[in-house]
This record gives structure tokens, sequence and C-alpha cells, in this order.
């Protein structure tokens, strides 16, 4: 198959794909005596028609940042971690413990603590799959999808029998010190003359935004992104160079399972302000199509994740008016991830004969 011009890869190999995932969508829509123009109004107005729906959307999209970001890290040293739902979830039990632990007098000391418990708890959480896939050669997506596993039990469990407050029936933390309360969008200068308190968008998109530079900086402007790359392109050629496998699964790994812990910072501490029983809601998984769409760089992540932030929350607004099931927007990010990962081919031999010609011409 010929090789698509960059942008065709970029950028047309995306969007066609979401076209057609889109397009079955809305055949799905017809076939269940829905009508898609109806559901597509109402899922552009909701998520993208307001401040309160931008809010909203960008609320969801902060946290399909770092989770994001942690798959395309760990998938650059040819590593696919799939075990970002748990490691948020502990990356949450960082935050709660953090947050906890002092009665903080602002938020702004409190949030570079929040950030390191956060990252550090999702770390740990990563450490053990890649130990065993660095030093045992256990498959990394098996380890990880069990390890989704054990971090939802174990947190149920600390909710239940350690963490949760004397005389409180709801499994969760107790509240946060008011010290440890992120500024929401309506509560920042300048932005509250946009968006309300009520839109749960808050500081934390700062701190993505942050990060999707520090990833780029990291994997394109650094000796050990450059080790990293080298190791997911070619593990001989690494070896040959002196490259250590170990060290590259451990350390990506490690900075994948951190980054997806520090989604906790945005839902745990900037929306709930305590830690409550599936806290990470699918995030996790989510950040698999956010970085298969984004190409796994950290620009086009960001602009993945707004798109299923869009989805997330008009996928909201389609239940809330009409009787089109809200588990429709799971169909459509299913259908994204399967034009964008699996049938990624299919779409780029679709393009490769109208690129040909004109190559000839």
């Amino acid at each position: 198959m010929d090789k698509l011009p960059r942008w065709a890869d970029l950028v047309l190999v995306p969007l066609i794909s979401l076209a057609l995932a889109a397009a079955i969508s809305a055949l799905v829509i017809l076939a269940i005596g829905g009508d898609p123009v109806e559901a597509v109004t109402i899922m552009v107005n909701g998520a993208l028609g307001s401040p309160y729906g931008w809010g909203y959307t960008l609320y969801y999209a902060t946290s399909f940042i770092f989770t994001g970001l942690g798959v395309a890290v760990a998938y650059h040293a040819g590593q696919f971690n799939i075990g970002g739902e748990g490691q948020a979830q502990l990356g949450g039990l960082g935050v709660a413990l953090v947050c906890l632990a002092a009665p903080w007098p602002h938020w702004s000391l409190a949030l570079p603590a929040a950030i390191l418990g956060a990252g550090v708890f999702g770390a740990a959480w990563a450490a053990v799959p890649a130990w065993l896939a660095a030093k045992r050669g256990s498959h990394i997506v098996i380890t990880t999808i069990m390890f989704n596993y054990i971090a939802a039990a174990l947190i149920v469990y600390l909710l239940v029998e350690v963490l949760r407050p004397a005389g409180q029936m709801d499994p969760a933390t107790a509240r946060f010190p008011a010290g440890a309360s992120l500024p929401t969008f309506g509560e920042i200068p300048g932005l509250s003359a946009i968006f309300s308190k009520n839109v749960p968008a808050n500081v934390t998109f700062f701190v993505a935004v942050f990060a999707c530079w520090a990833v780029w900086l990291l994997l394109w402007r650094s000796r050990l992104g450059y080790e990293i790359r080298a190791f997911g392109k070619s593990e001989p050629a690494a070896r040959y160079a002196g490259i250590s496998p170990t060290k590259m699964i451990m350390v990506s790994m490690l900075i994948s399972g951190g980054l997806s812990g520090m989604m906790a910072i945005n839902n745990v501490m900037g929306e709930a302000e305590r830690l409550l029983q599936n806290s990470a809601e699918g995030a996790g998984f989510i950040g698999i199509a956010v970085a298969l769409m984004g190409r796994n760089h950290p620009v086009g992540i960001f602009l993945a994740a707004i798109l299923f932030g869009f989805l997330y929350q008009g996928g909201a607004e389609l239940g809330l008016w009409t009787t089109i099931p809200i588990e429709l927007r799971l169909l459509l990010q299913g259908l994204v991830i399967l034009f964008t990962g699996a049938l990624d081919t299919m779409v780029r031999m679709m393009l490769a004969p109208f690129f040909r010609v004109r190559r000839a011409a």
C-alpha cells in the first residue's frame, strides 16, 4: 500500500473514520425509529450551544486528555497500557489521602501536592504490570486489564471498611477541607464573565494543557523520549544501540500510569471533592480511543479529547431530551475506536488509489 501524505495521515484519515462512525450511528438511530438530524442538533446545542454545555464538554475533555496522554506514552514504547481505568482510580486514592491529610489553607498549595499524590499512586499501580512485562515477559494487556478489576475491588474495600467516616452509610471518604477546593471556570477572573459557577470545568484544564506540552517535550525534545520512541519502533535495534528494554518498559509505564492517575485531580478534587466508587467513570478506556484518534501526539490528543468531551456531554443531552438511549454514545465511541484502530488500514487503502493517481498526474 502506498504511503499517504502526512497531512492526509494526520487529518484526513481520522476525519473519514469519524464520518464513517457517524454514518453508521445515524443508520442505527433510524433503525430504532429516531431522527438523526434531531439527534445531531440536540448534541451540538447541548454540548456547544451554551457556556453551560462548553463547561461540561471541557470538564470531560480534561479527564480524557490525561488518560489519552497516558496511553500515548506507553504506545511510543511499544506497550499497550489498557489499565488507565485502574490507575485513574488509584490516582483518586492518592488525591483523597493528600487532601484529607491536612487542613490546606489554599488550593494553590493543595493542588501541587494532589498532583504528586495522584501521579505517584497511578505510577505505582502501573509498576507491577510493567515489572512483570519487563522481567517475566507477561503480556501487558492481560495484566493491566486484571489490575483494573483489582483496583475497583480495592477501592470498594477501602471506601467501605477504612476511609468511610463513622456513622456514614455512603461508601465514600469525608469531604475535602475548603482549602482544597479547586476554583471552577465560573470562579476564575476573566472566565467568570462567560461561565457560571455551576459548570464543573476547573483549573485542572490548564494542568492538562501543560501536561500536553510536557509530554511533547519529553517525547520529541529529550534523550529519554528519543530512547522510548526508538525502543517502540524496533526493540532489536534499540538493544543494539545500548538501550535497556527493562528501563524503557518500566519508565514508559510509570509515566503512563502517573498521567492516568492525574486524571483524578479533575473529577475527585475538582468536582466531587471526595473519593467515590467508580470515580474514573470509564475515562481510562476512553483514553485509548482518544490516543488512537489523536495519532498518539499531544496536539491530536487534545483535539480528540475535545471531540469525545462533546460526545459525552452531547450524549447526555440526547438521553435527557429524546427517547434515544444514552448508551448510543457508547456505540459511537466504539465505532470510532473500531475505525481509528482496527479498521485504520481499511481507510488508508480506500484513499491510496486517489493519491496514487494524483502523484502520477
